[in-house]
C-alpha cells in the first residue's frame, strides 16, 4: 500500500467537508439524540463500504463509463436529497425538543444513511479515481482495498461521532425558539442546494 498516511489525510477532510451526510447527522443528533443518531453514521459508513465495493465491480465501471446510468443515479440521489430537504424545512420545531423521549427508529436511521450514500454517483467516482492511486500493484490487492476502505469508514463514524456530539451539546440553544425553525429550514435549503448541485452535475 502506498502512501497510508496522505490517504488518511486526503479521506479525513473528504468526510469532514460539509455534505447530505453531515446535514443528515447534525439533524439526526437533534431529533433523536446521539443514539438516533449514531444509526444513521453506521448507516452512512457501511453505505460508503457498499459504494466502494460497487466500485470495484463491473457495476462500477459501467457508472464509470455509461451516461445512461450515471444520470439515473444522479436524479434519483437529487431527488432524494430534496426530499430530506422539503421533510426539514416542513418540521416543526417542537420535533427537535422530542428527541430525548423517542428511543425508537434506529434502524430507520441505518438505512437512511445507507440509502444516502448509495444515491450519490460522486462518492462512487471518488473510490473509482482515489483507490488506484494509493494501491501497490506488486502487493495483494484485496488486502489493500479492505485496509482503506475500512480506514475511510471508520473515519466516517469518528468524524460525524465528533459532529453529532457537538450538536447534542450545543441542542439547548439550537432547539430555542428563537433558533429551532432557523435551523430547520437552514438544514432543508441546504440539502436541496446540494440536490441542485448533484441534479447539474458531470461525471
Amino acid at each position: 500500500m502506498k502512501h497510508y498516511l496522505l490517504f488518511v489525510l486526503m479521506a479525513t477532510a473528504t468526510v469532514f467537508s460539509p455534505g447530505p451526510g453531515v446535514i443528515m447527522t447534525l439533524t439526526n443528533s437533534l431529533r433523536h439524540g446521539l443514539y438516533g443518531a449514531f444509526g444513521g453514521i453506521l448507516g452512512i459508513a457501511s453505505g460508503a463500504f457498499l459504494v466502494a465495493a460497487i466500485s470495484a465491480t463491473s457495476v462500477g465501471f459501467v457508472l464509470a463509463t455509461s451516461a445512461f446510468a450515471f444520470t439515473v443515479i444522479k436524479y434519483v440521489g437529487a431527488a432524494y436529497l430534496f426530499y430530506l430537504g422539503i421533510k426539514l424545512w416542513r418540521a416543526p420545531v417542537g420535533e427537535f425538543k422530542e428527541a430525548a423521549t423517542e428511543s425508537a427508529g434506529f434502524g430507520r436511521r441505518f438505512l437512511e444513511g445507507i440509502a444516502l450514500q448509495l444515491t450519490n454517483p460522486k462518492a462512487i467516482f471518488f473510490f473509482l479515481s482515489i483507490f488506484p492511486q494509493f494501491i501497490d500493484a506488486s502487493e495483494s490487492y484485496p488486502l489493500q482495498f479492505f485496509a482503506l476502505v475500512i480506514t475511510y469508514s471508520s473515519l466516517v463514524v469518528v468524524i460525524h461521532f465528533l459532529y453529532a456530539f457537538t450538536a447534542h451539546r450545543a441542542k439547548a440553544w439550537i432547539t430555542s425558539a428563537r433558533c429551532g425553525r432557523t435551523v430547520n429550514k437552514a438544514s432543508g435549503v441546504t440539502l436541496m442546494f446540494f440536490g441542485a448541485t448533484l441534479a447539474n452535475a458531470n461525471r
